[in-house]
């Protein structure tokens, strides 16, 4: 049983429900959904991966529940996906640091 929270795991099963008041734009993004995950130059484990890597980035446990299980069916093992899971940590790392350059320019500019 879940503990009360914000995050409850049995609502990824109720995703569908975004449809219920205009049902004629979640057809729209689940049909893209579809087709971005579909196979083509990446794999679909491949696809499965990033998804899982960016669900950790952007830390929606919905994404990491639906990715986790995802890719393991479509053939990752833990060890793919752990490191799938550093290379966004990496990139979010990075990007955090990156804007250290804007820091430095403001200083500059300011002259302090």
């Amino acid at each position: 049983m879940d503990h009360p929270h914000y995050y409850h795991s049995h609502d990824l099963a109720r995703f569908p429900d975004i449809g219920k008041n205009r049902p004629e734009l979640a057809q729209k993004f689940f049909d893209w959904y579809g087709a971005v995950f579909a196979e083509g130059a990446l794999s679909a484990r491949e696809k499965s991966l990033i998804a899982l890597a960016v669900a950790h980035a952007v830390q929606c446990p919905y994404c990491i529940d639906a990715y986790s299980k995802d890719a393991l069916e479509k053939g990752s093992d833990l060890d793919q996906m752990t490191e799938a899971i550093h290379v966004a940590a990496a990139i979010r790392g990075g990007a955090s640091l990156v804007h250290g350059v804007q820091m430095r320019n403001h200083v500059d500019k300011v002259g302090m």
